[in-house]
C-alpha cells in the first residue's frame, strides 16, 4: 500500500533522511520532506513538530524522524496530540511499534544505526499492520490520557 509520508531530520540525520526520501519514492510513496535543508546545525524540535502536526491533522498517514539518537525527536513528536512516536533501534522494535502500539511516527538514530538496518526497519515499519484486539484497548487508554481523562 502506497502512503503519504512526512519525513524530517536535524543536521545529524540529514544524510540518512536524504537517502530515505529516495528509497521511499522508489517504493511508490508520496514523500513530504520538511527538512532540515542541509547539514548545518538546526534545532530538532522544529522538524519533529512539523512532521508530527502533519500526522496529527491527517495530512499524511505516517511520519519518520531522524536525529542523532532518535530520543529528542521522539520526545518532541509525542507532545503533539494524536501522535504515537516510537524510537526504534532494530527490526523487532520497528515491527512491534506498529503491531502493538499503532505507532504513526518512526524515530531513527542516524548515529547508532547503519544504512542497511535503517532501510530494513523502515520497510518493516511501513508494511506492518496494527493487530488491534487487546492492543486497541491499550492504545485507546493512551488516547484517553492524552485527552486528560482517566483511562
Amino acid at each position: 500500500m502506497n502512503m503519504k509520508i512526512a519525513i524530517g531530520s536535524d543536521h545529524r540525520g540529514f544524510d540518512a533522511k536524504r537517502r530515505l526520501v529516495a528509497i521511499l519514492q522508489q517504493l511508490g510513496h508520496q514523500v513530504d520532506d520538511v527538512g532540515a535543508p542541509g547539514p548545518e546545525s538546526v534545532d530538532y524540535p522544529d522538524y519533529a513538530y512539523q512532521v508530527a502536526t502533519r500526522v496529527s491533522r491527517g495530512e499524511v498517514e505516517r511520519g519518520i524522524l531522524i536525529c542523532g539518537t532518535s530520543i529528542g525527536m521522539c520526545i518532541a513528536a509525542n507532545k503533539v496530540k494524536g501522535v504515537r512516536a516510537a524510537p526504534c533501534h532494530d527490526s523487532i522494535t520497528a515491527e512491534m511499534s506498529r503491531r502493538h502500539n499503532d505507532a504513526n511516527v518512526l524515530c531513527l538514530s542516524a548515529d547508532l544505526l547503519g544504512e542497511g538496518l535503517i532501510d530494513r526497519m523502515v520497510r518493516i515499519w511501513l508494511e506492518t499492520d496494527f493487530e488491534g484486539g487487546r492492543h486497541a484497548r491499550r492504545v485507546e487508554k493512551i488516547t484517553k490520557i492524552e485527552n486528560q481523562q482517566a483511562p
